[in-house]
């Protein structure tokens, strides 16, 4: 295949695992209207705010293999005022939270019960289209504690528009926290917000002539949909890694995947160069010693914790996200490999679990092409659970 038949074939699986357009606007109606309801409850004197997090706000959720999966949307929920760690517990914040969203429920016919989570609450809809939500509550860290959030957060590491990310950081409950019935300024700290600022930062297309950044044009679109080359690599990673593992607790996450494409990602404004890039150098962003995979905007945390957690030591973390990179080498190799149409869509499936229709693949690719030798040892059906098949 010549590099125009490799951007389609690429692109035609994205345009397969892609979320409808329909489906990110039902999932934001639905949290704009939980919103809109706290702001008519008795939050309001909290100046409550609801917004998105995770794969939903950067624009890299997929389509679930399974028809029957759920969607996954996070988001949280933070009051802005009279609420401090000074004189309020996690336990109290949760509970002011969920009970207006108990009331949320109730009052739009929602049948399934509110369900507390260790640092959240899932509100579960069963409609024509099945996604939970899962809000956790949050307050804005730099107005909680007498103390300099700057210091507490930012002791460590180098980090770039300071002044820009603090501001966004958020204490959040959890109730596995030894201090979450207690008046503590010692809460758990995130910062999705901030995080987000710095994937779409990252996430800018540069120029070809004068290697300089550039935003999208099409600036009229929410960023979940602008769908640039960064999001549409992270898209096809996650999709390869969901298919290889499925729902085993061993698979590699998909927060250490993101940001790790998104340290890697250098601009590329053509999909087949960034994804890769990405694909073989992402590694590369990995310290050896801990943080293995710092947050960008909080050095001290760090994403690939549970690698090292002897309580996770049966899961072999860090040998399976290392098994499923060099898998996905091999498959990005063999993809462009294929001698016919059939062959091709066979290995879509196998691999990707995307379903294309082979005279569509037959019509665009030329199957009689020279065939590229591939740079990496073909692997073939690593077995289950892949930690005991990892090629040293």
């Amino acid at each position: 295949m010549d590099k125009a038949e490799k951007l389609f074939l690429v692109k035609t699986i994205i345009e397969e695992i892609e979320l409808p357009d329909y489906v990110y606007d039902k999932a934001k109606k639905r949290y704009e209207s939980i919103g809109e309801f706290l702001e008519e409850s008795e939050l309001s004197v909290n100046d409550p705010h609801i917004f998105s997090q995770g794969s939903f706000r950067l624009g890299t959720v997929i389509k679930p293999i399974n028809g029957d999966e759920e969607y996954d949307l996070d988001l949280a929920c933070k009051l802005n005022k009279n609420f401090s760690s000074e004189n309020r517990t996690q336990k109290e914040l949760k509970e002011l939270v969920g009970n207006e969203l108990e009331n949320y429920r109730k009052s739009n016919g929602i049948q399934e019960e509110l369900e507390s989570k260790h640092r959240c609450w899932r509100l579960e809809y069963q409609d024509d289209l099945s996604f939970h939500m899962d809000i956790v509550p949050a307050i804005p860290a730099q107005i909680s504690s007498q103390n300099n959030i700057r210091d507490i957060i930012f002791e460590k590491g180098n980090i770039e528009n300071l002044d820009e990310i603090v501001p966004n950081t958020l204490f959040i409950t959890d109730d596995r926290d030894k201090n979450y019935d207690k008046i503590s300024s010692e809460w758990n700290i995130s910062n999705p917000e901030g995080y987000a600022n710095w994937f779409q930062e990252r996430s800018l297309t540069r120029k070809a002539e004068t290697g300089i950044k550039m935003e999208s044009k099409v600036d009229d679109l929410p960023f979940y949909k602008k769908k640039n080359p960064l999001q549409r690599s992270i898209q096809l990673m996650k999709r390869h890694r969901d298919n290889m593992f499925g729902d085993d607790d061993s698979k590699p996450i998909s927060i250490i995947i993101t940001t790790l494409a998104a340290k890697t990602y250098d601009g590329e404004s053509n999909l087949l160069d960034a994804l890769e890039k990405i694909i073989f150098n992402m590694e590369d962003f990995i310290n050896r010693e801990e943080p293995r995979v710092p947050n960008p905007v909080n050095p001290e945390e760090d994403f690939a914790d549970k690698w090292s957690m002897e309580k996770y030591e049966h899961l072999n973390l860090e040998k399976n996200f290392h098994v499923w990179l060099e898998q996905i080498k091999a498959d990005f190799n063999n993809l462009f490999d294929m001698r016919s149409a059939d062959e091709l869509q066979k290995f879509l499936s196998k691999k990707f679990a995307a379903s294309i229709k082979s005279d569509i693949l037959e019509k665009r690719l030329n199957f009689d092409s020279g065939k590229e030798k591939n740079k990496y040892k073909k692997i073939e059906n690593p077995g289950k659970p892949w930690r005991d098949n990892y090629n040293e």
